[in-house]
């Protein structure tokens, strides 16, 4: 197959689905008109298809003319709760937007299905596609793998992409990939430590959880200065802080929340124990209490070496090759693609797609947050020469 000239056949549809989708941002698991939005594609291409996997999930099926493994390929749907501001004449208008860019993971990925649809039998197997809700919470991933979306039949390898403004200094379209630990884990605290209210000017009758929070911050620090290795990546951030009521009364508790990213499960549970360790200890020795808990987000994205390899020599086919580039570090940031990732091999790459509102790039997550339709191609064609490659080798 000429993958670039069947992935520029349908890029205007791309861009007109992503414009679509862009204008019903949806939060969450329940993501109704998204869902129906996707089903009604899948249902004009002639593609089967399962809904409400994971409460709003759809995973579809394209039985290739030959036997052969079974490659799911996953996107994303979901938006988040922002006004958007960018201007564009297609903008949402009902309080949410598409700030992450999963409105172009959808649009690939169907764009990518047209594809293989229109080509399924010279495919050498199967192909799933994963819509999933939730990526930014509380999490879509795990519901539908519970729920069997890797089954039926059975999943041999996953992929996934990401667009957007993903980088500095780094040129728009290149394609980035990592061979190993790619994102960090997406975990959470709470700590609230317990004291004593009484007057400011009398703080000896009480016992003061603004200073036990003032000591416990900045210790928090220490136990990524001092006690993880300097080549284990790892961030502590307190990013709430809860207490008191006025300028002159000591309040009788403090509460903070924070988050805990790293590349290594076993560097994130260690962190979960020494902050209760510090917390407890720290109310301890300034005669007060804590209360603590510690949610587990999305662990660590890891991508199986020897697939990211083979999935780099496919790219290299559709992509120049200097716009390819193996990543040297993790990103510290989180991705619930991580439960596929840990169910069955595969890769989940990137596709810097920046494109400035007023002249200026802004980040995911911003309210003027705009990706370049223009490179979508980009990510539609690795997707689809990795998919046909793979089912090729693996009869």
């Amino acid at each position: 197959m000429d993958v670039l000239k069947l992935i520029k056949e349908v890029e205007q549809d791309i861009i007109n689905w992503r414009r679509e989708l862009h204008q019903i941002p949806e939060v969450g698991l329940d993501l109704p008109q998204t869902s129906a939005y996707v089903a009604e594609q899948l249902r004009k291409m002639g593609i089967p298809y399962r809904e409400k996997v994971g409460v709003s999930g759809i995973v579809g099926l394209i039985e290739g003319g030959q036997p052969g493994k079974t490659i799911a390929l996953r996107a994303d749907m979901d938006a988040l709760p922002i006004k958007e501001e960018t201007g564009l004449p297609f903008a949402s208008k009902n309080g949410n937007m598409h700030a992450c860019g999963h409105d172009a993971h959808t649009a690939i990925l169907l764009g990518v299905a047209k594809v293989l649809n229109e080509n399924r039998d010279k495919l050498k197997g199967n192909v799933k596609l994963i819509f999933q809700p939730a990526e930014e919470g509380p999490g879509g991933a795990k519901p539908m793998i519970d729920e069997g979306a890797l089954e039926n039949p059975k999943v041999d390898a996953v992929m996934g992409l990401h667009v957007g403004n993903l980088t500095d200094n780094v040129k728009e379209g290149i394609i980035m990939v990592s061979y190993d630990s790619m994102m960090a884990c997406l975990d959470r605290f709470r700590v609230k430590l317990i004291g004593k209210g009484c007057h400011g000017a009398y703080p000896e009758t009480g016992i003061d959880p603004v200073a036990m929070a003032g000591y416990f911050i900045t210790k928090l620090q220490t136990i990524v200065s001092r006690e993880i290795g300097a080549t284990d990546p790892a961030v502590i951030t307190v990013g709430k802080i809860n207490g008191g009521y006025a300028y002159n009364i000591i309040p009788d508790k403090v509460e903070l929340e924070g988050t805990v990213r790293a590349v290594d499960q076993e560097v994130s549970e260690y962190i979960a124990k020494r902050i209760e360790d510090l917390a407890k200890g720290t109310s301890e020795v300034m005669r007060g209490k804590y209360e603590y808990e510690y949610v587990f987000g999305y662990p660590p994205l890891v991508n199986d070496e020897e697939f990211t390899k083979d999935f780099v020599e496919s790219a290299k086919k559709v992509i120049p090759e200097e716009d390819i580039v193996i990543m040297k570090k993790p990103v510290m940031g989180g991705e619930d693609m991580a439960y596929f990732l840990r169910e069955v091999p595969g890769t989940f790459f990137f596709v810097n797609t920046p494109k400035a509102i007023d002249g200026q790039y802004y980040p995911h997550h911003n309210s003027k947050f705009d990706i370049d339709e223009d490179l979508f191609w980009k990510g539609a064609a690795a997707m689809l020469q990795a998919t046909i490659d793979y089912l090729e080798r693996n009869q």
